[in-house]
């Protein structure tokens, strides 16, 4: 006679991350893998999913309800290895690949089908891999070159786009011309059937499609396909896996791809790239006059003269903030303070100088010049907003990620980077304080500051139709990205950060993990030899060869009782 059927249940309690097995009933038989349920965990209701099928002799709990579908059994190994590379339990995974609701029927997907001619004369071919595509260039033929090529294949195209707004003109664009298209955050069961098409954001990573016919990931290298709250895994690394367990062609697009991007898959040039970036001007403002206005002269010309056309938003100010943002700068030369050991940015400390790492606390005084009198850059988007609207003398909208998104906007709009999903074209685009991407404390920090006037590009339009502007103000001299971005050429900029990266010791030359809050302490002591444990602030980096390595440390260590982040790079 056959054993009684049962399975093993992920539950959503996530301080308990081993499985439970629970029997099968005639009410609940229909239940398979990575569907939802109900069961009695220690007297208590709870939901989970069903991690594998099972058979067992024991007198085991029963299921209590079927819920309805989740993600198919198929998707399951993956969410397994998401848990262990960073180091989560597996129903945080499970859920962001289950419905916000309860869904028990499925649609039927329509057939793939093939683009019309006048469509076909717009796709790109290309061999899958890491394409660096310029700012100014549309992605939709590299889109629906992919789609052409993966018509004979099982599955699902899954299209990754930084945020919801891109990824809703998107679906419009590709609707029109005649791919049926699946959102990736309201259309859950259209994905579950797997759907021909699924656009969407960074959750498109954990799509619940039965197996990914092939990929494309706009703008892999953006912070939006990572996740900064625990776990804080990386869409464009979970879609490097899920293409190749289903043997899928994947391509990455980025402006500037990372060391990281570049160890993935052979690289590929799509368009004419420094014609492709925005016509970009640098203004040095240390030598400007301190009353001049938070707009540099030419800066201001500029301005006005946009305002004489006729573009709905004629004007962008974007200031980027830094997380205590403040900068010095030399009130008689303009030179800002940094270190002379990292050059980042130096800020008050004990009445003195010193960067965020504490190389060398100082004096309070000008290296260039030797002037005691340092002012500090003063940042803030309402007051920003208030003294462009004084210098310009019109009205001007304030956008941040808090404002209302259906609000209506002036022509002159200053904001931080939430601006780049609100406007979609403009003449001239003005970054007041570049310096603050520049010297920020990140390694990444120039890539950033490149990806940053990347995105302006797409506001303005390419050198080659000299139309918009990007304009820079710094205080700055000669500097790398500087010269990249009156040139258009960033490989130089890209071949210098690899080196850093192996320099440094940084992903993708080694594995790495960032740990802190209160137990941090404990459970690095009691990481074993296999990895190395530095400080950093009040947080420990731990390092490895390699990612096995590193999570096989991480997940062995008993976790200590208080808080504990573990970042996973």
């Amino acid at each position: 006679m056959d054993a009684p059927r049962a399975v093993r249940v992920v539950t959503e309690v996530a301080a308990l991350a081993r499985p439970f097995d629970y029997a099968l009933t005639p009410e609940t038989e229909q239940a398979s893998v990575g569907d939802r349920v109900r069961v009695n965990l220690h007297g208590r209701s709870v939901r989970g999913w069903v991690a594998s099928m099972t058979t067992s002799e024991l007198h085991l709990k029963p299921v209590l309800k079927w819920l309805g579908y989740g993600p198919p059994a198929s998707l399951v190994p993956l969410l397994s290895w998401a848990a262990k590379r960073w180091c989560a339990p597996e129903s945080r995974f499970f859920l962001a690949s289950s419905p916000k609701r309860i869904i028990t029927q499925l649609p039927t997907p329509p057939s793939k089908v093939s683009l019309a001619d006048n469509v076909r004369a717009q796709l790109v071919s290309l061999e899958p891999g890491v394409v660096r595509l310029a700012p100014c260039v549309d992605p939709l033929g590299l889109i629906l070159g992919a789609y052409e090529s993966t018509l004979e294949r099982e599955g699902s195209l899954l299209v990754l786009v930084p945020n919801e707004a891109w990824a809703q003109r998107l679906r419009g664009r590709l609707a029109q011309r005649g791919c049926a298209v699946a959102s990736g955050d309201d259309e859950w069961d259209r994905m579950r059937a797997s759907w021909p098409v699924v656009v969407g954001p960074r959750s498109v990573a954990f799509s619940p499609v039965e197996k990914v016919a092939g990929c494309v990931v706009i703008d892999a290298d953006d912070q939006a396909f990572h996740s900064e709250a625990s776990p804080t895994w990386n869409a464009a690394t979970v879609m490097v896996e899920r293409c190749s367990n289903d043997e899928a062609p994947l391509w990455l697009t980025s402006a500037l791809p990372s060391p990281t991007l570049l160890e993935t898959a052979p690289l590929r040039v799509l368009a004419n790239e420094s014609e492709n970036w925005p016509r970009c001007v640098v203004l040095d403002r240390r030598a400007s006059d301190p009353h001049s206005g938070v707009l540099d002269s030419d800066a201001l010309n500029a301005a006005h003269e946009a305002l004489e056309g006729t573009r709905e938003v004629a004007v962008v100010v974007v200031l980027q903030r830094l997380g205590n943002g403040r900068l010095f700068a030399c009130a008689k030369c303009g030179e800002l303070a940094r270190c002379l050991v990292c050059e980042q940015a130096e800020e008050e400390v004990d009445g003195g100088l010193s960067c965020g790492e504490r190389h060398d606390v100082r004096a309070v005084f000008c290296r260039h010049c030797g002037s005691t009198k340092l002012r500090r850059v003063r940042s803030g988007v309402t007051t920003l907003a208030r003294d462009v609207a004084a210098q310009l003398g019109c009205a001007v909208s304030e956008v941040t990620s808090a404002t209302d998104p259906l609000a209506p906007l002036a022509r002159v709009v200053v904001g931080t980077e939430a601006v780049w999903q609100r406007v979609r074209s403009t003449d001239v685009v003005i970054f007041v304080d570049f310096d603050q991407y520049l010297l920020a404390p990140r390694e990444t920090a120039r890539r950033e500051a490149l990806l940053a006037v990347a995105k302006a590009g797409r506001l303005v339009g390419p050198r080659s139709s000299n139309s918009g502007l990007v304009i820079v103000q710094t205080r700055r001299g000669e500097d790398l990205v500087l010269g990249a971005l009156t040139s258009g050429d960033v490989t130089t900029v890209m071949n210098e950060e690899v080196d850093i990266a192996k320099l440094l010791e940084l992903p993708p030359y080694v594995a790495m993990a960032e740990i802190s809050g209160d137990a941090a302490s404990t459970f690095v002591g009691e990481l074993g030899a296999s990895v190395r444990v530095s400080r950093v602030g009040d947080a420990y980096v731990v390092r490895a060869p390699d990612t096995a390595t590193l999570t096989s440390a991480l997940n062995a260590t008993a976790r200590p009782s208080g808080k504990l982040r573990i970042a996973v790079h």
